[in-house]
């Protein structure tokens, strides 16, 4: 993995923590979930005519991901109804490089160095220092199985785009058609919740498209990049972007608890550090 793809993953990252700030404040967080859908398939359409169709081989990969988006926004919306967000949120970004980093190992065969492996325990145990509440004992058993359930959606959409994209033969048209065919998340969510959407106001609705947009092309990028580099160590990049949301928390939203956000930043730079060197050692 050279620097170029590095620093595109950690602007990803912060695009990432960027919506996901936008929409903290939301009035309906399952209205909002429907939006931001829906600002994937706005930047799929764009996508789309205008780069050539993916291999045909990828549908099966393309239909499977849709459907674990759909379990993914569910177990979003439950993990943010029984938990805060500063802890499910860290919770389950903070276990899913380990997960994914395994899973591209006894899946498709990609090994990594012991050094790489120790960069990416140091992330994602950098991200856990955020969540004291998941052993103090203050977070419930079903707010903590719900944010596992996440971090679980996340490792497989995570594998299933990663091998995806990289037997397209058209990264492009790949990302694309991914991106459209979250219509069906979005007919799913708001048909259920059709008054809702007309409840919200205009700043909602627009904050939630502009926050799909932005999501929509973070993750983008995330997929661009695992067409060049590890799963693993590409994961462990993009949840950083827990480390920049609980910066801006500390900054903007003027939260607590910034000397234990400090630290969780200082173990994820580091972690970040060794992955380096471990990818600088293997070239």
């Amino acid at each position: 993995m050279n620097l170029a793809i590095g620093l595109v993953v950690l602007a990803a990252a912060m695009l990432h923590a960027v919506w996901n700030a936008l929409v903290k404040g939301a009035e309906d967080k399952v209205v909002i979930l429907g939006l931001i859908a829906f600002g994937h398939v706005i930047l799929g359409l764009l996508v789309i005519i205008s780069v050539p169709l993916p291999q045909v081989e990828t549908i099966p990969y393309i239909m499977a991901s849709t459907v674990i988006h759909w379990g993914y926004y569910y177990l979003l919306n439950t993990a943010y109804k029984l938990g805060d967000f500063s802890l499910m949120y860290p919770i389950s970004r903070g276990l899913a490089p380990v997960l994914i980093a395994l899973g591209s190992q006894f899946w498709i065969g990609e090994r990594l160095p012991v050094l790489a492996w120790a960069g990416i325990l140091t992330v994602s145990g950098g991200i856990m220092v955020l969540t004291g509440g998941l052993f103090s004992g203050s977070l419930s058993k079903s707010a903590t199985v719900t944010a596992i359930g996440v971090a679980f959606s996340v490792t497989a959409y995570s594998l299933v785009d990663g091998v995806g994209i990289r037997i397209s033969g058209n990264p492009l048209g790949y990302i694309g058609w991914l991106f459209v065919a979250e219509i069906f998340v979005v007919i799913f969510i708001l048909a259920s919740h059709w008054k809702c959407l007309f409840a919200v106001s205009g700043k909602t609705f627009v904050l939630g498209l502009a926050g799909g947009v932005i999501s929509a092309l973070a993750y983008a990028m995330v997929l661009y990049a695992k067409t060049t580099a590890p799963l693993g160590i590409i994961s462990a990049l993009r949840e950083t972007s827990v480390i920049f949301a609980t910066m801006i928390g500390v900054i903007w939203f003027k939260e607590g608890a910034a000397k234990r956000r400090l630290v969780a930043a200082v173990l994820v730079a580091g972690g970040i550090g060794i992955m380096a060197m471990a990818m600088a050692m293997a070239i």
